[in-house]
C-alpha cells in the first residue's frame, strides 16, 4: 500500500490494532470482531433480496450496501456464528466502512484483506473472501452513487 492508498481512518485504525498485536493474537481480535458483527436492521428483514452473496466465501455471507441521499455509506452483512474468520472479516468490513462517503469507500485500496498481518495466520482461500467482500461493497457503492 502506498501513501496514496492509505485506508481511511476507521479501517487503518483497525489495520493498526492488527498490526500492533504479536501474530499468534490476530486471530484473537479477529474473533472479537466477529462477535461484534453489527445486527442487521429490522427494516431489511422483508427484504433479503437486497443481499448479496458472497460467492468467494466458503461460508454463506450475504452483503447488503446502502448509500443514503448525502452520499454515506452503510454496509450490513450476515455471516454464520460457526464461521468466525468469516464473520470478522465481515464485520471489520461493516464498522470500517459504515458512515463513509462513496468517496471514500471508493478509494479503499483492494489490498486492503492483505495489510492487516493474517496473511500467515489464515489461509489464501479466506483471504480471498475478504477481498470479494470489499470488491463487492465498492462494486455496489459505484452502483448507488
Amino acid at each position: 500500500m502506498t501513501a496514496s492508498q492509505t485506508p481511511p481512518p476507521a479501517l487503518a485504525e483497525i489495520r493498526d490494532d492488527f498490526l500492533a498485536l504479536p501474530e499468534p493474537e490476530r486471530l484473537q481480535l479477529l474473533a472479537e470482531f466477529a462477535r461484534e458483527l453489527p445486527p442487521v436492521p429490522t427494516v431489511y428483514d422483508a427484504h433479503p433480496d437486497m443481499f448479496e452473496r458472497v460467492s468467494e466465501c466458503q461460508s454463506p455471507v450475504y452483503v447488503l450496501v446502502d448509500v443514503d441521499p448525502e452520499g454515506t455509506v452503510a454496509v450490513y452483512a450476515t455471516a454464520p456464528p460457526e464461521a468466525p474468520t468469516t464473520r470478522g472479516f465481515a464485520s471489520i468490513l461493516c464498522q470500517g466502512v459504515t458512515g463513509l462517503s462513496v468517496e471514500a469507500v471508493l478509494a479503499i485500496p483492494d489490498d486492503f484483506p492483505q495489510s492487516i498481518g493474517l496473511s500467515r495466520a489464515v489461509s489464501p482461500l479466506r483471504l480471498a473472501g475478504m477481498s470479494g467482500m470489499l470488491r463487492r461493497v465498492k462494486r455496489r457503492v459505484r452502483e448507488r452513487r
